[in-house]
């Protein structure tokens, strides 16, 4: 059954669903690099040596309402409330080549992915000047456009029921992002994520529970001359197989952004983010012929908490194939 996640951990989106012009929300707009609840379960179990491919759909609504105040050059106060409703849905596509030669004692692999999708944002802002003078507003915008592409190498261990795991990702700019437009797919710029994960899996009674943590660093947006601050998380998740083929259970994630955002652009200050989020979630594995085996796995997320970045609710439906594992040996296992 550990096969059945070989794209939980590699389907590493990693992207920006909506990139927005707003400095009103962390992270230029509210959404950074990393998509909180990427990981899920099993996430630190090596899989099948091989080839593997996966498609994620992601429907993403978020909704926002913010007020900062700021300081005129004058010496004046005035504010600044905005209002965001945004929707994406995207098809994120991957491919997954897991090594059959140990690297460091651990299982290597390396996952590229992209995803064309659509992307709805609408904004409505109020300005309020020391005077009490107010300037209001609204824009909206709909693109269907393409990601950046997004890589990932990972390095798994694994000791009976206990998996470890550290990983890389980062992407590569598909040269989509227009900054003159509310609604992106592409980051605008480049950005690494570096952690570690950890799963407790045992296939005699069916628990298993994974959790993965990470750091982001971004470059700056040299559109928006607007440079995010570093950012941390925690993706985890909890289920049980009912059978050899069903799971049942719980994903969840936290998000704390740790330095200000900087650089020209932010003008409004550096607006740390932060969000915690939880929701079901639901596995299948499906027999395939010809050595392989398909997984279908849906999960949702809502945020219960979130501070200086939109609130969303999303669903995601993950279809991955890769080979079936080996049948168990009959013969009594030798250990020293």
């Amino acid at each position: 059954m550990r096969t059945t996640a070989t794209f939980a951990a590699a389907a590493t989106l990693g992207w920006a669903i909506l990139q927005l012009p707003s400095q009103a929300w962390a992270d230029a707009g509210g959404v950074g690099f990393w998509l909180p609840g990427i990981f899920g379960s099993l996430a630190a179990a090596p899989t099948v040596p091989g080839w593997a491919y996966a498609s994620i759909y992601l429907h993403l609504q978020a909704n926002a309402g913010a007020t900062k105040n700021f300081v005129t050059s004058s010496g004046g106060t005035g504010s600044v409330v905005t209002g965001l409703n945004a929707h994406a849905d995207a098809l994120a596509l991957g491919i997954t080549y897991v090594s059959p030669t140990p690297v460091l004692g651990g299982q290597a692999a390396i996952s590229l992915i992209a995803a064309p999708g659509n992307v709805g944002v609408g904004i409505d802002a109020t300005l309020t000047g020391p005077a009490g003078n107010a300037i209001s507003g609204g824009r909206t915008d709909n693109r269907t456009t393409l990601s950046d592409v997004f890589y990932q190498g990972t390095l798994k261990w694994n000791q009976g029921v206990h998996n470890e795991m550290v990983y890389i990702t980062s992407n590569i700019p598909s040269g989509t992002y227009d900054p003159n437009r509310l609604a992106n797919l592409n980051l605008g710029f480049v950005a690494w994520d570096v952690g570690g994960g950890y799963t407790y899996f045992d296939p005699k009674t069916g628990h298993e529970f994974s959790a993965v943590a990470g750091v982001t660093y971004s470059l700056p947006n040299p559109y928006l001359q607007y440079q995010n601050g570093i950012d941390f998380h925690v993706d985890w998740a909890a289920s049980q197989f009912l059978n050899k083929n069903f799971q049942v259970g719980v994903a969840g994630y936290f998000y704390q952004q740790l330095t200000d955002d900087s650089g020209p652009g932010a003008k409004l200050g550096g607006f740390r983010g932060r969000a915690i989020g939880i929701g079901p979630q639901v596995g299948f594995i499906i027999p395939m012929s010809d050595g392989y085996q398909g997984y279908l796995n849906i999960k949702g997320y809502k945020d219960v908490e979130v501070d200086n970045r939109a609130s969303t609710w999303s669903t995601w439906v993950t279809f991955a194939v890769s080979a079936v594992p080996p049948a168990p040996s009959s013969k009594p296992e030798h250990r020293r």
